[in-house]
Protein backbone atom coordinates (compact mmCIF):
# COMPACT_ATOMS: atom_id res chain seq x y z
CA UNK A 1 0.00 0.00 0.00
CA UNK A 2 3.01 2.21 0.91
CA UNK A 3 5.20 1.08 -1.48
CA UNK A 4 5.91 3.21 -4.46
CA UNK A 5 5.32 1.78 -7.98
CA UNK A 6 8.22 1.41 -10.07
CA UNK A 7 8.45 2.38 -13.66
CA UNK A 8 7.25 -0.25 -16.38
CA UNK A 9 10.35 -2.13 -18.11
CA UNK A 10 10.12 -2.50 -22.20
CA UNK A 11 10.36 -6.16 -22.60
CA UNK A 12 11.76 -5.83 -26.20
CA UNK A 13 15.39 -6.33 -25.96
CA UNK A 14 15.72 -6.17 -30.17
CA UNK A 15 17.43 -2.35 -30.52
CA UNK A 16 18.48 -1.67 -34.11
CA UNK A 17 21.80 -0.03 -34.79
CA UNK A 18 20.56 3.35 -35.36
CA UNK A 19 18.82 3.17 -31.73
CA UNK A 20 21.75 1.83 -30.29
CA UNK A 21 22.93 5.28 -28.76
CA UNK A 22 20.43 6.66 -27.12
CA UNK A 23 19.77 6.26 -23.54
CA UNK A 24 17.60 4.06 -21.82
CA UNK A 25 15.63 4.40 -18.83
CA UNK A 26 16.87 3.40 -15.62
CA UNK A 27 14.34 1.00 -13.50
CA UNK A 28 15.53 2.75 -10.36
CA UNK A 29 13.19 3.81 -8.56
CA UNK A 30 12.35 7.46 -8.54
CA UNK A 31 12.13 10.73 -6.04
CA UNK A 32 8.65 11.35 -6.70
CA UNK A 33 6.72 9.53 -3.76
CA UNK A 34 9.23 11.21 -1.15
CA UNK A 35 8.73 14.80 -2.12
CA UNK A 36 4.99 15.41 -0.02
CA UNK A 37 6.64 13.40 3.16
CA UNK A 38 9.89 15.57 2.92
CA UNK A 39 8.42 18.38 2.42
CA UNK A 40 5.78 18.26 5.37
CA UNK A 41 9.11 17.65 7.61
CA UNK A 42 11.18 20.43 6.46
CA UNK A 43 7.37 22.48 7.40
CA UNK A 44 6.91 20.87 10.73
CA UNK A 45 10.41 21.74 11.72
CA UNK A 46 10.59 25.36 10.37
CA UNK A 47 6.57 25.87 12.44
CA UNK A 48 8.61 23.78 15.52
CA UNK A 49 11.59 26.32 15.41
CA UNK A 50 9.80 29.09 14.82
CA UNK A 51 7.94 28.76 18.00
CA UNK A 52 10.74 27.60 19.79
CA UNK A 53 12.51 31.13 18.99
CA UNK A 54 9.13 32.73 19.83
CA UNK A 55 9.36 31.19 23.04
CA UNK A 56 13.09 32.01 23.90
CA UNK A 57 12.05 35.47 23.15
CA UNK A 58 9.23 36.15 25.42
CA UNK A 59 11.29 34.53 28.04
CA UNK A 60 13.49 36.97 27.66
CA UNK A 61 11.53 40.16 27.40
CA UNK A 62 9.60 38.87 30.62
CA UNK A 63 12.80 38.89 32.20
CA UNK A 64 14.27 42.08 31.12
CA UNK A 65 10.68 43.37 32.62
CA UNK A 66 10.88 41.76 35.98
CA UNK A 67 14.78 43.07 36.52
CA UNK A 68 13.43 46.12 35.60
CA UNK A 69 10.17 46.10 37.68
CA UNK A 70 12.52 44.71 40.76
CA UNK A 71 14.87 47.43 40.54
CA UNK A 72 11.91 50.13 40.33
CA UNK A 73 10.06 48.81 43.66
CA UNK A 74 13.75 48.16 45.76
CA UNK A 75 14.88 51.89 44.61
CA UNK A 76 11.48 52.81 45.88
CA UNK A 77 11.34 51.16 49.07
CA UNK A 78 14.83 52.97 49.57
CA UNK A 79 13.78 56.74 49.68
Amino acid sequence: MFRPKLPDVPTSTALSHHHAHTPVPSAGRTLAPYVGPVAAVVVVGVVLTALLAAVAVTAVSVTIAAVVLRSLVSSANKR
